[in-house]
């Protein structure tokens, strides 16, 4: 059976007419004669989205119960039994309620494709699992609804549903998309010109990307290397030399002509991985040059740079290639024509920009000469041996033709030859041409001619003085090619070894290790490096950081391993590195080894300082026992002792009296004693919050059992979602919030305590509680001091307390994924603001069981509240919780 074909209507953002063409579209193939069914379509209750469902079938929904609550989804084994020829299957990303078969439509949509039913469907860009931070950054809303990308990717069509801010904005203010009485709220947060514009930005660079691997996918099916100027990419090649920065500038200032326009910067590194033919430090540099600008940096291996870097060009697609000036001298074109001269003939339909710099005319191109076995590289190699076998036998024949040239005259060109062949192909060429040259001296130019033997004993000692001058010379000649090279070598392994210093040092100390690996795997070519680790001879081996894919889990499993010590391996995986270049590996090791022990010393450092504080609360806590806990005790024992006196009789009155305060101080005592054992569970990580669904208005009364009810103004609006918390440690927090501001507040003015909710759009489905006082109020700079403990602000009585209790609040709430802030008071005073995330499910429905979990993400019902008005959704919006928050006070 052929799997059905899907389409999707991509939305850049709510509104914007998604659900709309897919109808319209339903009824142009209807029209047409296909079997055209509705699986399941929400209109959101706009008038002109539901008249388009008229004259199509619908399979009828699945009611579905949960929580009390009733809800319809789609029905999907009635549409698999129909075997409608295409179903309309609206909201891709929508999370079906708990006991339908699958837990997302989009799974629903798969078994419909697989049972050969095409599909069209809908989805909002802000769904796509991939953009989920992106949105939050800009929007203020977390997503819970998403699809994976690879699930819009696969479609067989996209068709992005397009529409200006302006636009769009337009239409809700006519009402076509909301109720009148939600468009003041959704246009001054979710639907603000800025956040539509973002994400119809987003949209488009999405559609443009799925479009551009539509392309890639069709030129590779249809064998096509031209380039096709779609899209302008510039590709800007870079050596490591002086110059790069200069032509990163230049490529971005192209790019930046036309919009959409990528950059990518390219560097390309010898087969041997070391060859790199540049300033590593200046690569590094150039790198961070590239991302800065918002391109991309590319290494790619190849022997031919002008090749490679015309294989990449053409592999990405790109238009343009920009390069500098080579830096050669004049004479160094003997070796060929440069790799700009080359990049410009055989482009093709790829533009090349050659950009001048300043570096061209006393610059100086340096090569890196780390290389395999071959010291001096294949080509140079070949061409050495042609000079030296081909070379004497082409003179040989060349100055039999001339025939008036004396014998010294054709041993000072045949020694010519081979110190050519010497310079270019090092010792055994040089031999080799040593060789020949003197056998052809000897059968064409001494006598007897045309025979291998020499009748002039003079000429024998001139042939043997050739023969050996020649080879000693070329040996000159080879083991000053090879201490030139060997030097070029160590100066580049010293740049490679700065670099790396330089790396290491800049790097964060989480982040360091893994950069270094990173940069031995491009630095020797690899496919992956591992950094192993043992306890013991015994014990199996760890990977504590790796680069790339597919890491060697054991020192076997590699290409190359470099012991560091007993228990600590570096391995490589990709390629058998030569000896030679196992010494500049070892430093990369030792660098790992001295990273991996800065990590750990990083590691008990924090651990010292968690230690130092743990000292430095208990050295607060025994001030607290000498001093403030002493000052309720000693009234409690005054007060005992009065009562027990036998020589005063006290009335009842006084016996009321001093009663009261031997309770007063129990009770000041018990507040302080749990003051400082809340400290210490939050010090030590042991506060487990219960997380279950709460109201407010019932949490709230409570906290205030410690202060005269008649200090206190409660505003708790009954619309107000629960909240997933903690309840006796919600009360907690707030206890301590509302005695502070009861303390500090005048006492003929009452303390505030009022709730809000805030709109998914401006607040991502929160509420917030807010004590207000109107007190002395607090410095700016104060505002987060006053939260560490042990802290008292201005001039707090000693016996206030022991300044814990606004650090034991944060440090409740934050456990349950709330936040406390302080904020000025209108007017003077101080306020303190509680936001705890608001549960998402529908209204009406009953609390969920409680969790033993410090997430309160994971509380409170489904992933997704069905329905018309669910939480974190901009499609539907709350009036109530969009009321102007009132500051006034009593």
């Amino acid at each position: 059976m052929a799997r059905g074909r899907l389409r999707i209507y991509l939305g850049a953002a709510p509104g914007v007419g998604k659900t709309y063409a897919m109808l319209c579209e339903a009824h142009r193939r209807l029209g047409r004669g296909t079997d055209v069914v509705v699986g399941f379509v929400e209109h959101h209750n706009r008038s002109n989205t539901a008249e388009l469902l008229h004259g199509l079938e619908a399979v009828p929904r699945r009611v579905m119960y949960h929580r009390g609550a009733e809800f319809t989804e789609l029905d999907l084994d009635a549409l698999l039994a129909r075997r409608p020829q295409v179903a309309l299957v609206d909201e891709l990303a929508h999370t079906n309620v708990p006991g339908c078969r699958n837990a997302k439509r989009w799974q629903d949509v798969e078994e419909l494709l697989a049972a050969g039913i095409d599909v069209i469907s809908t989805v909002n860009i802000q769904h796509l699992e991939s953009l989920g931070d992106v949105v939050e950054g800009i929007t203020g809303v977390r997503q819970r609804e998403t699809v994976p990308d690879e699930v819009v990717r696969r479609a067989d069509q996209i068709e992005l549903v397009d529409m200006s801010p302006q636009a769009l904005r337009r239409r809700m203010a006519h009402g076509n998309v909301y109720a009148p009485e939600k468009i003041d709220a959704a246009l001054s947060n979710y639907f603000r010109p800025g956040n539509l514009t973002a994400l119809r930005e987003l949209a488009l660079l999405w559609t443009a990307d799925r479009v551009d691997e539509y392309l890639q996918t069709y030129r590779a099916e249809q064998g096509i290397d031209s380039t096709w100027q779609a899209r302008e990419r510039i590709v800007v090649g870079l050596t490591g030399g002086p110059e790069g920065a200069t032509l990163i500038r230049r490529a971005a200032r192209i790019a930046a002509k036309g919009s959409g326009s990528e950059l990518l910067a390219v560097h390309i590194s010898r087969s041997d991985g070391l060859a790199t033919g540049g300033s590593p430090q200046a690569l590094i540099e150039q790198r961070a040059l590239v991302e800065s600008l918002g391109g991309s940096f590319h290494t790619v291996l190849g022997d031919d740079p002008a090749q490679a870097l015309l294989d990449f060009a053409r592999g990405v697609n790109a238009t343009q290639i920009v390069l500098g000036s080579s830096r050669r001298k004049a004479w160094q074109y003997i070796y060929g024509p440069g790799v700009g001269s080359t990049v410009a003939r055989d482009s093709g339909d790829i533009d090349v920009h050659i950009v001048t710099h300043e570096h061209v005319a006393h610059g100086r191109s340096r090569r890196l000469p780390i290389r395999k076995i071959t010291d001096l590289g294949r080509p140079r190699a070949i061409g050495g041996w042609l000079i030296g076998v081909v070379g004497p036998p082409l003179l040989a024949v060349l100055l039999t033709q001339l025939n008036d040239t004396a014998l010294p005259t054709d041993m000072l060109l045949f020694f010519s030859v081979t110190i050519c062949a010497a310079l270019v192909g090092g010792l055994l060429p040089a031999i080799a041409s040593a060789l020949v040259g003197s056998t052809a001296l000897n059968y064409y130019f001494t006598p007897p001619i045309h025979k291998l033997t020499i009748s002039d004993p003079q000429n024998i000692l001139a042939v043997a003085i050739f023969t050996a001058v020649g080879i000693a010379v070329a040996t000159v000649v080879d083991v000053g090619a090879r201490r030139t090279h060997e030097a070029a070598r160590s100066q580049t392994e010293a740049q490679t070894l700065s670099a790396l210093a330089g790396t290491v040092l800049r790097a964060p100390t989480g982040e360091g290790l893994t950069a270094l690996l990173e940069q031995v795997r491009e630095t020797f070519g690899q496919d992956a490096v591992a950094l192993l680790e043992r306890a013991d001879e015994r014990s199996p081996w760890t990977c504590t950081a790796f680069s790339g894919a597919n890491p060697p889990a054991r020192p076997d499993d590699g290409d190359v391993d470099v012991p560091v010590g007993e228990h600590l391996a570096l391995v490589l995986s990709g390629r058998v590195l030569p000896a030679a270049d196992r010494r500049l590996l070892g430093a990369f090791a030792a660098q790992a080894s001295v990273l991996l022990e800065r990590r750990r010393l990083a590691k008990e450092a924090a651990a010292a300082r968690r230690q130092a504080e743990g000292n430095r609360i208990r050295t607060a806590l025994l001030a607290a026992v000498s001093h403030d806990l002493r000052t309720p005790l000693a009234g409690i024992k005054a007060n005992v002792s009065s009562l027990r006196a036998e020589d005063v009789q006290w009335d009842e009155a006084d016996e009321q009296e001093l009663l009261a305060g031997i309770e007063a101080g129990a009770d000041r005592l018990d507040h302080l004693i749990n003051n400082l054992l809340d400290m210490s569970r939050l010090q030590t990580g042991t506060v487990t919050p219960l997380i279950q669904e709460v109201d407010l208005d019932e949490v709230v009364p409570y906290a205030l059992g410690g202060v005269p009810l008649e200090s206190v103004r409660l505003e708790i609006p009954e619309y107000l979602p629960m909240v997933p918390a903690d309840a006796g440690l919600l009360e907690r927090a707030l206890a301590n919030l509302i005695e502070n501001a009861v303390k500090y507040s005048p006492p003929d003015v009452k303390v505030l305590v009022k709730a809000d909710s805030l709109e998914p759009a401006a607040g991502a489905g929160r509420v917030e509680l807010r004590v207000v006082d109107r007190g002395p109020g607090v410095p700016e700079e104060a505002k987060e001091r006053i939260f560490a403990p042990f802290q008292r602000y201005g001039d707090a009585p000693r016996g206030a307390g022991v300044g814990l209790g606004l650090a034991v609040a944060r440090g409740f709430v934050e456990s349950m994924g709330g936040s406390i802030s302080a904020e000025d008071t209108p007017g003077g005073g101080l306020t303190m603001v509680v936001s705890l995330p608001a549960v998402d499910r529908p209204p009406g429905a009953p609390p969920g069981e409680p969790e033993q979990t410090g997430d309160p993400e994971r509380a409170g019902g489904p992933e997704r509240a069905a329905g018309p008005e669910r939480a974190g959704d901009p499609e539907s919006l709350t009036t109530a919780s969009q009321a102007p928050r009132k500051a006034e006070l009593a």
